[in-house]
């Protein structure tokens, strides 16, 4: 089954927000389907951060919806987003630098082991630690061992385990704010095929990036903001560097990209 035929995981209608006069997002409408990497790009002040916050329970929107496998949900935090599956990744990583790599996989999820007589319950330290290596594994992530700090991994690799981890817990779609940004081409690799293997787990995929390379290189499709507006939204098949670029920017006109 191709991405585009796929169900249809999360979707966004009609959203607008305002923050006093300025308009951050005016009508936009976005559909994320099972095994499909979309690509979120615009020029700065676009809204896709905006649009991101919207997504992930960070901000409510003024006008529209979101929809959740069909269902209308309306997130009071990011928390609500998270336990209804969908994991989104800012640029700083979010990871603990002095906790190690099994540490961070399962923060806020730690898996206990019963104290004395039931009571007191211990870390299992040692389940975490195969359990993270396993699953980063899985997502095609090396990493010599999983008790090691975040603070001895390289740039891509800590990106690549905060992704990891967001692949390993999402159920449902995945948000992903420049995950490439500030990295060399070979970690750049690393964290492209991470989001390669959550399109395999049939994940839905929400890729930010200012790096047009990229968003060619692993989308299904692409959506170009531009004040606010949704102006382009098209498989990526019909874009290439340059018409892509000229449709944030407004150089090239939509209809004639």
């Amino acid at each position: 089954m191709s991405a585009s035929s796929s169900p249809v995981l999360y979707e966004a209608r009609h959203i607008s927000k305002n923050y006093g006069n300025v308009v951050a997002l005016d009508d936009v409408s976005l559909t994320v389907r099972a095994g499909e990497v979309i690509g979120l790009v615009g020029d700065n002040g676009a809204g896709k951060s905006t649009l991101v916050k919207a997504l992930s329970g960070a901000h409510q929107p003024d006008a529209g919806e979101l929809l959740l496998d069909g269902e209308e949900r309306r997130w009071r935090s990011p928390h609500d987003a998270l336990e209804a599956g969908i994991e989104t990744l800012y640029q700083d990583s979010g990871l603990a630098p002095n906790l190690s790599i099994s540490a961070n996989m399962f923060l806020g999820r730690e898996i206990m082991k019963k104290g004395i007589l039931g009571k007191l319950g211990f870390l299992a330290s040692k389940r975490m630690n195969t359990v993270a290596h396993e699953e980063l594994d899985r997502v095609g992530i090396g990493v010599p061992k999983s008790d090691r700090t975040v603070t001895e991994l390289s740039g891509g690799q800590r990106q690549a385990v905060a992704i990891g981890r967001a692949v390993t817990w999402a159920r449902k779609v995945i948000i992903l704010d420049e995950p490439t940004n500030h990295l060399g081409a070979r970690q750049s690799k690393e964290v492209l095929d991470v989001i390669r293997e959550a399109k395999v787990r049939g994940l839905g995929v929400v890729f930010i990036s200012h790096t047009l390379p990229h968003v060619l290189e692993v989308t299904d499709r692409v959506v170009v903001l531009r004040l606010g507006k949704v102006v382009r939204n098209a498989p990526t098949s019909e874009f290439d560097a340059e018409s892509l670029l000229g449709t944030i920017t407004g150089l090239l006109r939509s209809e004639d990209a």
